[in-house]
């Protein structure tokens, strides 16, 4: 739903990219001075960082970077692990709003002291990070950092394979991008990645999720305000 996205990645590899998608705007970005450079750019209001970006040193730094920007970031995959057991740096160097989605494994490496129940985890992390968590599986929890917490139902087995937390990152990501609160940028997020697999099946795979958007918008347009079945349930203790 963005109106405009941009890809930086390694010059060498945009030849894949532009493949995919046309409508992508390319950026060359070989270094940290690349990425600055992407950053500098001010009508980037969004940014997302981490999946297939490497647990190293320079994925480190580009997520230190997109933070001191101060614009709306999403973290997810590697952009967390290279982070572990150092979600106080993270906490620290955040300037803006911040969602990080991880799934359980990433959750582990990033709060190794955390224990409990996944909607305790979620809240607990939101608090230490300031940022909002939405802690991804069967039944995501998504927390803000003031105690308010939804649980989103709405995600089908199918879509239990390789890329769908991806894609999910990047819904969050668009919806910052048009202006959405964090929260509820995510909790909708979340909604939207359990409709679009929902009725798919075996055979679902990650990129089929995007090519169904358009169609779930123009469905919940032509829907009246409360029709579209209520799958995010909002925790007993929210005000």
């Amino acid at each position: 739903g963005a109106g405009l996205v941009g890809l930086a990645a390694p010059a060498a590899v945009l030849p894949v990219y532009a493949g995919v998608a046309a409508s992508l705007i390319l950026l060359a970005a070989e270094d940290a001075a690349g990425w600055r450079r992407a950053l500098a750019d001010e009508r980037r209001n969004a940014l997302l960082v981490g999946p297939g970006n490497g647990r190293d040193a320079a994925t480190r730094q580009a997520v230190l970077d997109a933070l001191a920007t101060g614009r709306s970031l999403v973290l997810d995959a590697d952009g967390l692990t290279v982070f572990a057991g150092e979600a106080a740096l993270l906490a620290e160097a955040r300037r803006g709003t911040l969602v990080v989605t991880p799934h359980e494994g990433e959750f582990a490496r990033l709060f190794p002291d955390l224990s409990g129940g996944r909607l305790e985890r979620a809240r607990e992390a939101a608090r230490r990070l300031g940022a909002v968590v939405l802690l991804k599986g069967s039944d995501t929890v998504i927390a803000a950092p003031d105690g308010r917490a939804a649980i989103n139902g709405s995600a089908p087995p199918a879509l239990a394979v390789a890329g769908t937390g991806d894609v999910l990152a990047g819904l969050v990501g668009g919806l910052l991008a048009q202006g959405l609160p964090a929260f509820e940028a995510a909790a909708l997020a979340a909604w939207l990645h359990g409709r679009l697999a929902a009725g798919a099946g075996r055979g679902l795979i990650a990129d089929d999720l995007p090519d169904r958007l358009p169609a779930l918008y123009a469905a919940l347009e032509r829907e009246a305000p409360g029709d579209s079945g209520d799958s995010v349930k909002r925790d007993s203790t929210d005000s």
